[in-house]
């Protein structure tokens, strides 16, 4: 692991680290937030995961997630959405390829060599983190935006135990039934569309459910909002009578001035979850 910078930040430090990851083949880069209280030991830690054309420093410098961290002491993890570098194959549209990982272990090529995030965020990225830093594995939660809000709703209905809460910002709510996900499935999963339940949020919902609580926040302004499909996903939650609060916020779009809005609520949402109690 390399460090590539790490600045004091709120009584905490950001850090920025680059490693070789076992499960994309190549140096991936990665944002850590950790808190005053990771002095004393291991903390809470919230995954965030970022959209599509992001890197692991959208969120990172742009979400204000550190003020609300270090006020109830948890670690914030900022990976990067795809892998990177000349080796790593691409695409000349901005939703496939770099940039545009989707979460999934991809299975078509050219993209199989290196596009595997969804094990490089169960479990490559995991097992670095907490060898490396004082993190606390048992109280782990998980956020994102757009894509990562997908990746974010995805990893945690299908990791059961691993995360004690889940919020998402504009997410990709029904991938296999929608242009941000059909397009990029195919590509990297094949045509067999049975291949694509695994990564549906809505889909996983029906089946699965997660045991904790859910906060998802939309923009009712949001000009993706026809690719998102909020409503699949609350029609899914109401089936299922799943613990879940899905708000449509009135006049916001999809950018970062939506997510650092919100962004308070949602990391004191997760503080409630992580501690077991209001914080």
């Amino acid at each position: 692991m390399k460090i590539l910078s790490e600045n004091k930040c709120f009584g905490g430090m950001q850090g920025v680290y680059a490693h070789q990851s076992e499960s994309c083949a190549v140096e991936m880069t990665f944002g850590l937030f950790l808190p005053e209280e990771a002095q004393d030991g291991p903390v809470p830690v919230l995954w965030y995961l970022s959209g599509l054309t992001c890197t692991h420093e959208n969120a990172m410098v742009k979400a204000g997630a550190q003020t609300w961290a270090a006020e109830h002491g948890i670690a914030l993890v900022f990976p990067d959405t795809s892998p990177r570098g000349d080796e790593v194959a691409d695409d000349e549209a901005y939703d496939l390829g770099k940039g545009a990982g989707f979460y999934v272990n991809a299975t078509e090529d050219p993209w199989t060599p290196n596009f595997q995030m969804y094990d490089y965020i169960a479990k490559d990225l995991p097992d670095l983190l907490f060898s490396e830093f004082p993190l606390d594995p048992a109280r782990q939660s998980i956020s994102g935006h757009s894509m990562g809000g997908h990746g974010a709703l995805t990893l945690a209905m299908s990791l059961p135990g691993r995360f004690a809460s889940v919020s998402a910002f504009s997410p990709i709510c029904h991938p296999t039934q929608s242009d941000w996900g059909r397009k990029q499935f195919t590509a990297y999963l094949g045509a067999d569309e049975d291949a694509w339940k695994a990564h549906d949020s809505t889909l996983l919902m029906e089946k699965i459910g997660f045991d904790g609580p859910i906060l998802v926040d939309t923009g009712t302004e949001d000009q993706f909002i026809d690719l998102l499909m909020p409503e699949a996903f609350a029609q899914a939650m109401g089936q299922r009578r799943q613990q879940a609060t899905l708000r449509l916020q009135p006049g916001y779009d999809h950018s970062y001035f939506f997510v650092s809005s919100f962004m308070e609520d949602h990391v004191a949402f997760h503080a409630e979850a992580l501690y077991g109690v209001s914080t």
